[in-house]
């Protein structure tokens, strides 16, 4: 028989019959993440950009970093990431090339410490293996000091060399050479 009806009951029935396509579920995921950027005020540019972070418990799952360096965060009393840090930080454990911009007192500093640590993996005694360089005494001062707290108990050394004569002093007069 023929069954007669509506031009809305068919797409009511089309919409039932069909399931979700991969394609339907990506762009919803799009969504989401798009509206999740917009809430926190994260403009990115950029092609295949990982997912931002809502919490650093999802560093741990979906990242592998160090639980000590969590606990150290967790410490520190940051329970969660600001907006810089949510985008910052999963860039850049793609190993991804990062320009920012983000106000005094963001937590730009943390946003970049993590992946470096996450980078390092454990610590190695083959010399300087990272090198952060500030354009103020001051910054490299605070940036000393925020890499400390969070490498507390994972074996790295973090020093902060302010004057080529010091550092040949402290790390022996071949450091200039060997470094």
């Amino acid at each position: 028989g023929i069954k007669w009806m509506s031009s809305l009951e068919a797409k009511i029935e089309d919409a039932k019959d069909k399931k979700p396509t991969a394609e339907k579920l990506e762009r919803l995921r799009r969504e989401k993440v798009n509206r999740f950027r917009h809430q926190h005020r994260i403009s990115i540019q950029g092609t295949d950009l990982p997912d931002p972070i809502a919490t650093f418990e999802q560093l741990l799952e979906e990242y592998k970093v160090h639980p000590k360096i969590l606990e150290n965060i967790q410490a520190a009393g940051f329970h969660v990431p600001t907006p810089i840090q949510m985008q910052a930080i999963p860039v850049m454990l793609h190993g991804r090339e990062l320009l920012a911009s983000a106000p005094t007192g963001s937590g730009k500093t943390l946003a970049f410490c993590i992946p470096l640590l996450t980078h390092l993996k454990q610590p190695r005694n083959k010399g300087f293996r990272a090198l952060i360089i500030s354009p103020t005494r001051e910054l490299a001062s605070q940036t000393h000091r925020e890499l400390v707290k969070l490498a507390e108990g994972t074996g790295f050394r973090i020093h902060m060399i302010h004057k080529a004569a010091e550092a040949a002093k402290k790390f022996g007069p071949k450091s200039s050479k060997k470094f």
